[in-house]
């Protein structure tokens, strides 16, 4: 990890320092995520789980899916499942994966890729490894995010974006010692490849042992830090946090990570994903795989996907109600 890396970052455009006016945000909370497993399977840390949904608005939830080395046999993906009134945000540090839907879409994402499914109106859906990875096993690694949809765009067409590796803007701090890949929204006048609905930026950050960075970050987004691997603080209060934590950050123009000096020998860098983004402020109905705004939205959710409106089981791909 991380799949997509530069030799020297210095030879990457450098984001600028704040203005000397930006207030920095201060840490709110630091939180670490509970374990558990989704769909067949696949071992993953639940980023946000006990955090308040008004500091995370627009995010919902988000998953850290492994690290995990699989045995023959042993990789797992999801079944056939059906999502409305979202988008989900799926990026592939380390891995294979294979995506499908019920209108049609599908892929592969692969080390430094990122598909984001605007579910919208509805559809059925399906992530899987490939065979080949099933029978060889391999090393698994990503995170999906979801991200809510504002009232007006929840019964929206679905739509996919296949963001590949290549393509995400590759950043660097004023020393060089931190690598930012800005996945979507903009970082500094930088903009990632993401288009997003709902305006959000979405930063995977790679701290040296020692690496101290502090970004602008837009006063109207919220602001959030995830360690996907190593040990480090965040704010100006240098907040300790490590692997599995999440924090939260206050009002303010800047945000700052600061990598520890000493990293475990099997994580030589302190890995991060940085969120922002603008608050919908509007009432939000969540259960399962369906994200409204009132209880009747989400009675009216269920009852689509029973009566068959949300799409049918392709046969194609050889990808079955299995995974595979």
């Amino acid at each position: 990890m991380p799949a997509i890396t530069v030799d020297n970052p210095l030879t990457l455009p450098r984001v600028a320092a704040p203005a000397p006016t930006a207030v920095a945000r201060p840490v709110r909370a630091v939180s670490t995520a509970p374990t558990g497993f989704e769909g067949e399977g696949f071992p993953v840390r639940r980023a946000f789980a006990g955090i308040n949904y008004r500091n995370l608005d627009p995010f919902i939830m988000m998953d850290q899916m492994g690290e995990v080395e699989y045995a023959p046999g042993e990789p797992k993906g999801t079944p056939w499942h059906p999502h409305r009134g979202f988008e989900t945000v799926t990026y592939i540090i380390d891995g294979i994966f294979d995506h499908q839907d019920s209108h049609g879409g599908g892929g592969t994402i692969t080390n430094g890729d990122t598909q984001w499914m605007t579910a919208g109106s509805g559809l059925l859906h399906i992530e899987a490894p490939p065979e080949h990875l099933v029978v060889s096993g391999g090393l698994f690694h990503g995170v999906q995010l979801w991200v809510n949809l504002p009232a007006r765009d929840k019964m929206m067409a679905p739509r996919y974006q296949d963001i590949r590796g290549g393509s995400v803007k590759l950043l660097t701090s004023p020393d060089g010692g931190a690598l930012l890949r800005v996945i979507a929204g903009e970082l500094d006048g930088h903009q990632g490849p993401g288009i997003t609905h709902t305006p959000i930026t979405m930063v995977h950050a790679t701290l040296a042992p020692g690496a101290e960075v502090t970004l602008p970050w837009r006063e109207d987004f919220n602001g959030l830090a995830y360690v996907l691997a190593g040990r480090g603080s965040v704010g100006a209060e240098r907040r300790p946090i490590q692997l599995g934590q999440t924090a939260v950050f206050g009002a303010g123009g800047s945000l700052t990570v600061r990598a520890d000096e000493q990293q475990d020998a099997h994580t030589p860098d302190l890995e991060v994903v940085l969120l922002g983004g603008q608050p919908i402020r509007e009432p939000m109905a969540h259960y399962g795989p369906f994200v409204m705004n009132t209880r009747e939205e989400l009675q009216q959710a269920f009852e689509d996907f029973q009566k068959g409106r949300l799409g049918t089981v392709p046969a194609v791909h050889g990808m079955t109600e299995g995974g595979l």
